[in-house]
């Protein structure tokens, strides 16, 4: 298990992409299922008020510092080796390692046409890569025969890791409820990487994302969608953190 920063409840792994991945690629090897939650502060947001949800991120198998924020609480606590784990990054480095060594992964998510967009752009940028297949869900949740199919797929695929490409918090809801469901030894919840990387959306420019600004970069493109998440929750999270650092002497958060 490891050491996690509590962030408004919400306990955030000690990590890096190096130590990440490795710790991925254990369980891979172990066959050690779990499911694994990338987040930043829409994620520990969206926690404050749904204690079900909260206890989904503190009982995931990793639960990385997808944010800078995330990052910055870390150093504030003396993690000097905690840097981001980006979701998109994640995916490209994990997929890089299953090059040389064994690895199956499967893809469920996106909107019509982009899971399999993803698969075949990782491909052909990782040529030995391993996809057992792709499956694109329904907006809603899904039906009995929708479900039943899916993990019937899923059983003839036996991935070793099931990417996940919905939102927060639909993807870890998912994750936890079907993980116990699924012949698969991790489920990795990326989002938007999704998008990224099948070219259905342009990631924000490398310093925007070293600087904590790449929540701007993303609500200039969706303004409709995001405007409510990022307008409201960051300065929210900005007061919460702020009070929870005041009180740092007393209640230590690790």
């Amino acid at each position: 298990m490891t050491t996690r920063v509590n962030v408004l409840g919400v306990g955030v792994s000690v990590l890096n992409l190096e130590t990440a991945v490795a710790a991925i690629a254990d369980a891979v090897r172990a066959r050690r299922r779990g499911y694994i939650c990338v987040t930043g502060v829409h994620g520990v947001m969206e926690a404050q008020n749904d204690p079900a949800f909260r206890k989904i991120l503190n009982d995931a198998f990793l639960c990385t510092p997808d944010g800078m924020p995330m990052v910055w609480m870390g150093k504030i606590h003396g993690h000097s080796e905690m840097h981001r784990v980006y979701g998109p990054d994640l995916m490209l480095d994990v997929c890089a390692w299953s090059e040389k060594n064994p690895c199956r992964h499967f893809f469920y998510g996106g909107a019509p046409g982009v899971a399999e967009a993803l698969a075949e752009k990782l491909k052909a940028r990782f040529p030995k890569l391993e996809i057992t297949g792709t499956f694109t869900p329904p907006f809603r949740a899904l039906n009995a025969g929708e479900e039943k199919q899916f993990v019937e797929t899923i059983r003839a695929a036996q991935p070793d890791i099931l990417w996940i490409g919905l939102s927060t918090p639909k993807q870890e809801k998912f994750m936890a409820e079907f993980l116990p469901k699924l012949d698969a030894t991790l489920m990795i919840g990326v989002g938007a990487a999704f998008d990224f990387h099948s070219g259905r959306a342009k990631q924000a420019p490398r310093w925007m994302q070293r600087s904590g600004l790449e929540w701007f970069y993303r609500l200039c493109q969706e303004p409709r969608r995001l405007a409510k998440r990022y307008l409201k929750n960051n300065p929210l999270f900005a007061l919460k953190i702020a009070g929870q650092l005041s009180g740092l002497k007393k209640y230590p958060m690790d």
